[in-house]
C-alpha cells in the first residue's frame, strides 16, 4: 500500500504535460481503489482548475466502476440473498455516496405505514388492497411515463425520493415492502413488462405495480403473450430469483444509457452484467 505522501505526490502528477506519464499515473491511481478517494477529494477541493476537476471526477468514476464489479461478484457469490443490497450496488455506480441503511429506512417507512393498517382477518386480496392504498395514495408512487427510459428510473435512491419509477424499480420497492410484511410476493420476468405474483399454496394471482397495483390472473398473461405472438413458457408465470431481477435491471440500463447517448456508461453496464453468471 502506498503511503499518504506517495499518493499525494502521484496526484500532483496528474497535471504533468507528458501524456504517457499522466496516463501511467491515472492507471496506477485507479488500481489503488476506493481508499484513495478522500485524497482525490482533498486535492480537488484545494485546486480551482476545471480541467483538473474533470480528471479527478474521471478517476473517481473509474475507481467506483471497478469497485462495483467486484462487489456485484461478491453479492452473487454470497447467494444473491439481499435484493436491496444488489440494487444499492447499482445505485452506487451512479451515486457513490448512497447509503444502504438509508435505503433500508425508506423501505421501513412504507412498511410501518402498511403494517398499521393490517390485521389477521385480511384476505390475500385485501392485504394487497391495503398495500396498494398506502403505496400509491399515501406515498404517491407512480410510473414515470414521461421519461420512461431515464436511467434514474432504475436507481432506487432516486425512485424512493422522487416517487417515480419504471415497472421493475416500482416492483422491486413494492416487493421489498411486501417481503418485510411477510407476504409471499415475488417477481415475474415477463417479456417487455416486469410484474409481481402473490403465491401461497394453491392461491396465485398477479400484480401490475406500474398500473397502480391492478390485480390480474394467469389467463391475462396468456392473452398478453398471444398478443406478442410468444410461446407461453413456465417462467412467464412463476417467481424468478434475485439474480434474474438484477440482470434485467442491468440489461434495461444498457438500453437506457444507449438511448441517452452515453456510450461509456452503456459499456460499463455491459461489463457489470458480465460479472453475473
Amino acid at each position: 500500500m502506498k503511503s499518504e505522501k506517495e499518493i499525494k505526490a502521484m496526484i500532483s502528477l496528474l497535471d504533468d504535460p507528458d501524456n504517457e506519464i499522466r496516463h501511467q499515473i491515472e492507471n496506477h491511481l485507479i488500481l489503488l481503489g476506493e481508499t484513495i478517494i478522500p485524497h482525490l477529494d482533498e486535492a480537488n477541493d484545494a485546486k480551482f482548475d476545471p480541467e483538473f476537476h474533470l480528471k479527478i471526477e474521471f478517476l473517481k468514476q473509474r475507481i467506483n466502476f471497478n469497485a462495483t464489479k467486484v462487489k456485484i461478484q461478491e453479492w452473487e457469490e454470497g447467494g444473491c440473498k439481499d435484493l436491496l443490497e444488489g440494487m444499492w450496488l447499482i445505485c452506487k455506480y451512479e451515486y457513490p455516496e448512497t447509503d444502504l441503511q438509508y435505503l433500508r429506512e425508506k423501505i421501513a417507512e412504507i412498511y410501518c405505514a402498511v403494517f398499521l393498517e393490517f390485521n389477521d382477518q385480511l384476505t390475500a386480496l385485501e392485504q394487497i388492497k391495503v398495500l396498494n392504498f398506502v403505496f400509491f395514495n399515501v406515498f404517491k408512487f407512480s410510473g414515470n411515463t414521461a421519461q420512461f427510459y431515464k436511467p434514474e428510473n432504475y436507481m432506487l435512491n432516486k425512485v424512493l425520493e422522487e416517487k417515480k419509477g419504471n415497472p421493475i424499480s416500482l416492483c422491486i420497492i413494492y416487493m421489498l415492502v411486501a417481503k418485510t410484511l411477510k407476504l409471499p410476493v415475488y417477481g415475474v420476468n415477463l417479456p417487455n413488462l416486469f410484474v409481481l405474483t402473490y403465491k401461497k399454496d394453491d392461491l396465485q394471482f398477479y400484480i401490475n405495480v406500474f398500473n397502480k397495483g391492478v390485480v390480474f390472473a394467469k389467463k391475462d398473461i396468456e392473452q398478453y403473450l398471444q398478443q406478442l405472438k410468444m410461446t407461453a413458457k413456465p417462467e412467464f408465470f412463476e417467481p424468478c430469483d434475485y439474480q434474474i431481477i438484477l440482470k434485467r435491471v442491468l440489461r434495461n440500463l444498457i438500453v437506457a444509457y444507449e438511448k441517452k447517448g452515453d456510450e461509456e456508461r452503456k459499456t460499463d453496464m455491459e461489463e457489470i452484467l458480465k460479472c453475473l453468471s
